[in-house]
Protein backbone atom coordinates (compact mmCIF):
# COMPACT_ATOMS: atom_id res chain seq x y z
CA UNK A 1 0.00 0.00 0.00
CA UNK A 2 1.25 3.38 -0.59
CA UNK A 3 1.84 5.53 2.22
CA UNK A 4 -0.65 8.70 2.33
CA UNK A 5 0.69 11.34 4.10
CA UNK A 6 0.10 12.24 7.84
CA UNK A 7 -2.95 10.75 9.55
CA UNK A 8 -4.79 14.05 9.96
CA UNK A 9 -4.33 14.27 6.17
CA UNK A 10 -5.75 10.52 5.89
CA UNK A 11 -8.88 11.29 8.36
CA UNK A 12 -9.29 14.29 6.40
CA UNK A 13 -9.25 12.97 2.76
CA UNK A 14 -11.67 10.38 4.27
CA UNK A 15 -14.35 12.40 5.62
CA UNK A 16 -14.52 13.92 1.83
CA UNK A 17 -15.09 11.00 0.50
CA UNK A 18 -17.68 10.63 2.94
CA UNK A 19 -19.05 14.47 2.59
CA UNK A 20 -18.60 14.12 -1.42
CA UNK A 21 -20.54 11.42 -2.00
CA UNK A 22 -23.35 12.30 -0.02
CA UNK A 23 -23.55 16.06 -1.40
CA UNK A 24 -23.55 14.57 -4.78
CA UNK A 25 -26.13 12.67 -4.02
CA UNK A 26 -27.93 15.48 -2.79
CA UNK A 27 -27.45 17.62 -6.16
CA UNK A 28 -28.27 14.67 -7.96
CA UNK A 29 -31.26 13.34 -6.76
CA UNK A 30 -33.96 15.85 -7.39
CA UNK A 31 -33.68 14.61 -11.33
CA UNK A 32 -33.05 11.51 -11.46
CA UNK A 33 -34.63 10.12 -13.95
CA UNK A 34 -31.78 10.32 -17.12
CA UNK A 35 -34.88 9.65 -19.66
CA UNK A 36 -36.97 12.61 -18.61
CA UNK A 37 -33.98 15.17 -17.06
CA UNK A 38 -31.33 15.34 -20.08
CA UNK A 39 -28.34 17.70 -20.53
CA UNK A 40 -30.37 20.40 -22.04
CA UNK A 41 -33.14 19.95 -19.49
CA UNK A 42 -31.23 20.04 -16.50
CA UNK A 43 -29.59 22.94 -18.19
CA UNK A 44 -32.85 25.19 -18.97
CA UNK A 45 -33.93 24.70 -15.25
CA UNK A 46 -30.92 25.87 -14.06
CA UNK A 47 -31.12 28.91 -16.30
CA UNK A 48 -34.74 29.31 -15.59
CA UNK A 49 -33.81 29.71 -11.68
CA UNK A 50 -30.47 31.92 -12.91
CA UNK A 51 -28.32 28.86 -11.17
CA UNK A 52 -25.95 28.84 -13.84
CA UNK A 53 -23.03 28.49 -13.65
CA UNK A 54 -24.23 26.10 -10.53
CA UNK A 55 -22.24 26.29 -7.49
CA UNK A 56 -24.88 25.22 -4.89
CA UNK A 57 -27.65 22.60 -4.26
CA UNK A 58 -30.34 22.84 -6.74
CA UNK A 59 -32.79 25.83 -6.59
CA UNK A 60 -36.50 25.02 -5.90
CA UNK A 61 -38.66 24.20 -9.26
CA UNK A 62 -40.07 28.03 -10.23
CA UNK A 63 -44.18 26.43 -10.80
CA UNK A 64 -46.03 22.99 -10.10
CA UNK A 65 -45.09 22.02 -13.27
CA UNK A 66 -41.71 21.34 -13.02
CA UNK A 67 -42.49 20.43 -9.36
CA UNK A 68 -44.50 17.82 -10.58
CA UNK A 69 -41.52 16.50 -12.90
CA UNK A 70 -39.08 16.20 -10.03
CA UNK A 71 -38.55 13.38 -8.05
CA UNK A 72 -40.70 13.48 -4.82
CA UNK A 73 -37.81 13.74 -2.61
CA UNK A 74 -36.71 16.76 -3.90
CA UNK A 75 -38.80 19.07 -0.73
CA UNK A 76 -35.65 18.26 1.36
CA UNK A 77 -32.71 18.04 -1.36
CA UNK A 78 -32.58 21.50 -2.72
CA UNK A 79 -31.04 24.78 -1.32
CA UNK A 80 -32.71 26.15 1.37
CA UNK A 81 -34.29 23.33 2.27
CA UNK A 82 -31.75 20.38 3.42
CA UNK A 83 -31.38 19.54 7.32
CA UNK A 84 -28.98 16.57 6.99
CA UNK A 85 -29.08 13.60 3.98
CA UNK A 86 -32.44 12.22 3.02
CA UNK A 87 -31.95 8.84 2.55
CA UNK A 88 -30.83 7.40 -0.66
CA UNK A 89 -29.56 3.86 -1.67
CA UNK A 90 -25.97 5.14 -3.10
CA UNK A 91 -25.58 6.74 0.42
CA UNK A 92 -26.99 2.75 1.68
CA UNK A 93 -24.66 1.01 0.08
CA UNK A 94 -21.64 2.55 1.15
CA UNK A 95 -22.92 2.22 5.06
CA UNK A 96 -22.94 -1.25 4.04
CA UNK A 97 -19.58 -1.90 2.53
CA UNK A 98 -18.29 -0.27 5.46
CA UNK A 99 -20.44 -2.45 7.73
CA UNK A 100 -19.52 -5.34 5.72
CA UNK A 101 -15.77 -4.88 6.41
CA UNK A 102 -15.71 -4.01 9.80
CA UNK A 103 -17.92 -7.27 10.70
CA UNK A 104 -16.18 -9.89 8.28
CA UNK A 105 -12.60 -8.32 7.44
CA UNK A 106 -11.08 -7.71 4.03
CA UNK A 107 -11.43 -11.77 3.57
CA UNK A 108 -15.12 -11.47 3.32
CA UNK A 109 -17.17 -13.82 0.90
CA UNK A 110 -19.76 -12.75 -1.95
CA UNK A 111 -22.39 -14.99 0.32
CA UNK A 112 -21.18 -12.70 3.28
CA UNK A 113 -22.46 -9.86 1.79
CA UNK A 114 -25.91 -11.23 0.81
CA UNK A 115 -26.17 -12.47 4.42
CA UNK A 116 -25.96 -8.80 5.34
CA UNK A 117 -28.32 -7.62 2.69
CA UNK A 118 -31.13 -10.13 4.07
CA UNK A 119 -30.45 -8.73 8.11
CA UNK A 120 -29.59 -5.26 7.37
CA UNK A 121 -31.51 -4.01 3.98
CA UNK A 122 -34.99 -3.64 3.45
CA UNK A 123 -35.83 -5.00 0.41
CA UNK A 124 -37.99 -2.42 -1.36
CA UNK A 125 -34.87 -0.05 -0.99
CA UNK A 126 -33.39 -2.21 -3.48
CA UNK A 127 -33.71 -1.56 -6.90
CA UNK A 128 -32.59 -2.90 -10.27
CA UNK A 129 -29.85 -5.92 -10.27
CA UNK A 130 -30.13 -4.97 -6.41
CA UNK A 131 -33.81 -6.64 -6.08
CA UNK A 132 -33.33 -9.53 -8.30
CA UNK A 133 -30.24 -10.62 -6.54
CA UNK A 134 -32.06 -10.35 -3.32
CA UNK A 135 -35.38 -12.09 -4.59
CA UNK A 136 -32.76 -15.39 -5.85
CA UNK A 137 -31.22 -14.96 -2.19
CA UNK A 138 -34.58 -15.41 -0.52
CA UNK A 139 -35.51 -17.74 -2.26
CA UNK A 140 -32.05 -20.13 -1.26
CA UNK A 141 -29.78 -19.28 -4.45
CA UNK A 142 -25.87 -19.21 -4.05
CA UNK A 143 -23.53 -16.54 -6.08
CA UNK A 144 -23.12 -16.60 -8.50
CA UNK A 145 -26.14 -17.57 -9.83
CA UNK A 146 -27.54 -14.74 -7.74
CA UNK A 147 -26.54 -12.29 -10.11
CA UNK A 148 -27.47 -14.39 -13.61
CA UNK A 149 -31.24 -15.86 -12.54
CA UNK A 150 -33.96 -13.63 -13.68
CA UNK A 151 -31.98 -10.63 -13.53
CA UNK A 152 -31.91 -8.52 -16.91
CA UNK A 153 -29.68 -5.28 -15.03
CA UNK A 154 -26.70 -7.18 -14.85
CA UNK A 155 -24.46 -4.51 -16.26
CA UNK A 156 -26.69 -1.56 -15.04
CA UNK A 157 -24.71 0.79 -12.18
CA UNK A 158 -25.72 -0.52 -9.46
CA UNK A 159 -22.54 -2.55 -8.62
CA UNK A 160 -20.63 0.45 -9.11
CA UNK A 161 -23.04 2.56 -6.34
CA UNK A 162 -21.74 0.12 -3.86
CA UNK A 163 -17.66 0.45 -4.30
CA UNK A 164 -16.84 3.43 -2.28
CA UNK A 165 -15.56 2.27 0.88
CA UNK A 166 -13.57 -0.43 -0.62
CA UNK A 167 -11.33 2.60 -2.32
CA UNK A 168 -12.00 4.73 1.33
CA UNK A 169 -10.56 1.55 3.24
CA UNK A 170 -7.65 0.82 0.40
CA UNK A 171 -5.97 4.52 0.31
CA UNK A 172 -3.00 3.97 -2.39
CA UNK A 173 -4.16 0.57 -3.63
CA UNK A 174 -6.14 0.36 -6.43
CA UNK A 175 -5.45 -3.06 -7.12
CA UNK A 176 -6.81 -4.29 -3.65
CA UNK A 177 -10.32 -1.88 -3.76
CA UNK A 178 -10.65 -3.21 -7.07
CA UNK A 179 -10.45 -7.32 -5.68
CA UNK A 180 -12.83 -6.14 -2.75
CA UNK A 181 -15.10 -4.37 -5.22
CA UNK A 182 -15.48 -7.59 -7.70
CA UNK A 183 -16.31 -10.05 -4.76
CA UNK A 184 -19.32 -7.71 -3.17
CA UNK A 185 -19.91 -7.27 -7.00
CA UNK A 186 -20.58 -10.62 -8.39
CA UNK A 187 -23.45 -10.88 -5.78
CA UNK A 188 -25.93 -9.02 -8.62
CA UNK A 189 -23.97 -8.24 -11.72
CA UNK A 190 -21.49 -9.78 -14.48
CA UNK A 191 -19.68 -8.07 -17.65
CA UNK A 192 -19.00 -4.20 -17.81
CA UNK A 193 -21.32 -4.18 -14.51
CA UNK A 194 -18.84 -6.20 -12.22
CA UNK A 195 -15.62 -4.10 -13.99
CA UNK A 196 -17.65 -0.88 -13.41
CA UNK A 197 -17.23 -1.08 -9.61
CA UNK A 198 -13.60 -2.41 -10.15
CA UNK A 199 -13.22 1.08 -11.84
CA UNK A 200 -14.76 3.07 -8.83
CA UNK A 201 -13.43 1.56 -6.40
CA UNK A 202 -9.64 2.03 -7.35
CA UNK A 203 -10.35 5.25 -8.39
CA UNK A 204 -11.33 6.09 -5.49
CA UNK A 205 -8.23 4.44 -3.76
CA UNK A 206 -5.72 5.96 -6.42
CA UNK A 207 -7.56 9.54 -5.43
CA UNK A 208 -5.44 9.41 -2.03
CA UNK A 209 -1.79 9.45 -4.04
CA UNK A 210 -2.30 10.37 -7.34
CA UNK A 211 -0.85 14.05 -8.58
CA UNK A 212 -4.03 14.20 -10.28
CA UNK A 213 -7.33 12.93 -11.58
CA UNK A 214 -5.92 11.68 -14.93
CA UNK A 215 -3.81 9.85 -13.38
CA UNK A 216 -6.11 8.25 -11.02
CA UNK A 217 -8.06 7.68 -13.85
CA UNK A 218 -5.20 5.26 -15.84
CA UNK A 219 -4.93 4.02 -12.48
CA UNK A 220 -8.16 2.52 -12.47
CA UNK A 221 -8.33 1.63 -15.97
CA UNK A 222 -5.62 -0.87 -15.34
CA UNK A 223 -7.37 -2.70 -12.85
CA UNK A 224 -10.55 -4.18 -15.65
CA UNK A 225 -9.81 -5.54 -19.20
CA UNK A 226 -8.63 -2.90 -21.35
CA UNK A 227 -11.10 -4.30 -24.00
CA UNK A 228 -13.68 -4.48 -22.69
CA UNK A 229 -16.61 -1.18 -23.34
CA UNK A 230 -16.39 0.46 -20.08
CA UNK A 231 -12.22 0.64 -20.49
CA UNK A 232 -12.99 1.67 -23.85
CA UNK A 233 -15.24 4.67 -23.14
CA UNK A 234 -13.53 5.78 -20.25
CA UNK A 235 -10.26 5.87 -22.49
CA UNK A 236 -12.89 7.65 -25.52
CA UNK A 237 -13.63 10.19 -22.99
CA UNK A 238 -10.03 11.07 -21.87
CA UNK A 239 -8.89 11.40 -25.05
CA UNK A 240 -11.51 14.12 -26.50
CA UNK A 241 -11.10 15.62 -23.15
CA UNK A 242 -7.44 16.08 -24.35
CA UNK A 243 -7.89 17.56 -27.23
CA UNK A 244 -9.65 20.70 -25.37
CA UNK A 245 -12.87 19.47 -27.17
CA UNK A 246 -15.57 21.90 -25.15
CA UNK A 247 -17.48 19.52 -22.03
CA UNK A 248 -21.03 19.32 -24.14
CA UNK A 249 -19.23 18.18 -27.24
CA UNK A 250 -17.77 15.35 -25.56
CA UNK A 251 -20.69 14.30 -23.61
CA UNK A 252 -22.83 14.65 -26.47
CA UNK A 253 -20.33 12.60 -28.95
CA UNK A 254 -20.08 9.45 -26.40
CA UNK A 255 -23.78 9.95 -25.89
CA UNK A 256 -23.74 8.83 -29.45
CA UNK A 257 -21.85 6.33 -29.56
CA UNK A 258 -23.53 4.60 -26.53
CA UNK A 259 -27.07 4.83 -27.58
CA UNK A 260 -29.69 2.30 -26.96
CA UNK A 261 -27.74 0.88 -23.88
CA UNK A 262 -29.82 3.25 -21.63
CA UNK A 263 -29.63 5.64 -18.82
CA UNK A 264 -29.20 3.34 -15.87
CA UNK A 265 -26.17 0.96 -17.46
CA UNK A 266 -22.76 1.04 -16.33
CA UNK A 267 -20.84 2.60 -19.52
CA UNK A 268 -22.66 5.97 -20.41
CA UNK A 269 -22.55 6.93 -16.74
CA UNK A 270 -19.34 6.02 -16.51
CA UNK A 271 -18.65 8.03 -19.60
CA UNK A 272 -20.48 11.34 -17.40
CA UNK A 273 -18.20 10.82 -14.18
CA UNK A 274 -15.08 10.66 -16.66
CA UNK A 275 -16.17 13.77 -18.33
CA UNK A 276 -16.98 15.58 -14.85
CA UNK A 277 -13.73 14.69 -13.44
CA UNK A 278 -11.58 15.56 -15.99
CA UNK A 279 -13.76 18.75 -16.75
CA UNK A 280 -13.78 19.82 -13.52
CA UNK A 281 -9.82 19.38 -13.13
CA UNK A 282 -9.61 18.54 -9.29
CA UNK A 283 -12.45 21.69 -8.27
CA UNK A 284 -14.83 20.16 -5.87
CA UNK A 285 -17.66 22.54 -7.05
CA UNK A 286 -17.29 21.85 -11.01
CA UNK A 287 -16.61 17.98 -10.64
CA UNK A 288 -19.90 17.89 -9.19
CA UNK A 289 -21.93 20.46 -10.89
CA UNK A 290 -20.59 19.34 -14.35
CA UNK A 291 -21.16 15.56 -13.60
CA UNK A 292 -25.07 16.08 -12.71
CA UNK A 293 -25.64 18.51 -15.27
CA UNK A 294 -24.14 15.83 -17.25
CA UNK A 295 -27.70 13.99 -16.95
CA UNK A 296 -28.30 10.15 -16.73
CA UNK A 297 -28.30 8.47 -13.58
CA UNK A 298 -27.32 11.82 -11.94
CA UNK A 299 -27.69 10.90 -8.15
CA UNK A 300 -25.36 7.91 -8.36
CA UNK A 301 -22.67 10.20 -10.63
CA UNK A 302 -23.09 13.30 -8.55
CA UNK A 303 -22.19 10.37 -5.52
CA UNK A 304 -19.04 8.53 -7.34
CA UNK A 305 -17.32 12.15 -8.23
CA UNK A 306 -18.11 13.99 -5.22
CA UNK A 307 -16.59 10.65 -3.21
CA UNK A 308 -13.65 10.87 -5.69
CA UNK A 309 -13.26 15.08 -5.66
CA UNK A 310 -14.10 14.35 -2.17
CA UNK A 311 -11.03 12.49 -1.19
CA UNK A 312 -8.81 14.71 -3.62
CA UNK A 313 -9.06 17.70 -2.39
CA UNK A 314 -10.05 16.27 1.46
CA UNK A 315 -12.64 17.73 3.58
CA UNK A 316 -11.20 21.11 4.54
CA UNK A 317 -11.50 21.97 1.06
CA UNK A 318 -15.00 21.34 -0.08
CA UNK A 319 -16.66 24.54 0.22
CA UNK A 320 -19.31 24.99 3.41
CA UNK A 321 -22.55 25.41 0.84
CA UNK A 322 -22.23 21.50 0.32
CA UNK A 323 -21.28 20.64 4.08
CA UNK A 324 -23.12 22.49 6.35
CA UNK A 325 -26.53 21.55 5.11
CA UNK A 326 -25.55 18.10 5.67
CA UNK A 327 -25.44 18.95 9.44
CA UNK A 328 -23.41 16.04 10.10
CA UNK A 329 -26.20 13.45 9.98
CA UNK A 330 -27.24 10.62 7.27
CA UNK A 331 -30.89 9.48 7.12
CA UNK A 332 -30.36 5.30 6.02
CA UNK A 333 -32.61 2.69 5.45
CA UNK A 334 -29.75 0.33 6.35
CA UNK A 335 -30.83 -1.23 10.08
CA UNK A 336 -29.01 0.46 13.34
CA UNK A 337 -27.68 3.32 11.21
CA UNK A 338 -30.81 5.58 10.38
CA UNK A 339 -29.54 9.01 12.19
CA UNK A 340 -25.42 8.50 12.39
CA UNK A 341 -23.04 10.75 12.50
CA UNK A 342 -20.96 11.56 8.93
CA UNK A 343 -17.93 11.97 11.07
CA UNK A 344 -18.36 8.79 13.07
CA UNK A 345 -18.86 6.93 9.33
CA UNK A 346 -15.49 8.59 8.54
CA UNK A 347 -13.58 7.97 12.11
CA UNK A 348 -14.87 3.92 11.59
CA UNK A 349 -13.31 4.24 7.74
CA UNK A 350 -10.40 5.71 8.95
CA UNK A 351 -9.67 2.31 11.33
CA UNK A 352 -9.98 0.12 8.82
CA UNK A 353 -7.91 2.20 6.58
CA UNK A 354 -5.46 2.45 9.04
CA UNK A 355 -5.03 -1.33 10.04
CA UNK A 356 -6.06 -2.86 6.30
CA UNK A 357 -6.72 -6.45 7.65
Amino acid sequence: MTPVGTEPELDDRILGGWLGRIAGNMLGKPVEQGDLWTRDRIDRYLRRAAALPLTDYLPEPADEGLAGALRPEWRQCVRGRIHGSCRDDDVDYAILGLHLLETHGFGFSTEQVGDLWLLRLPYLQTFTAERAAYRNLANGLKPPLTATYDNPYQEWIGALIRADAYGWASPGDPRRAAALARRDAVLSHTGNGVYGAMFAAALIAAAFTAPGIRDALEQALAVVPASCRLARTVRRVASLHATRLPWEETLATVAEETAGLGWIHTVPNAAVLTAGLLYGDGDFTRTIALTVRGGLDTDSNGATAGSVAGVLTGARAIPAQWTDPLEDTVRSAVFGFDGVRISELAERTVRLARTGA
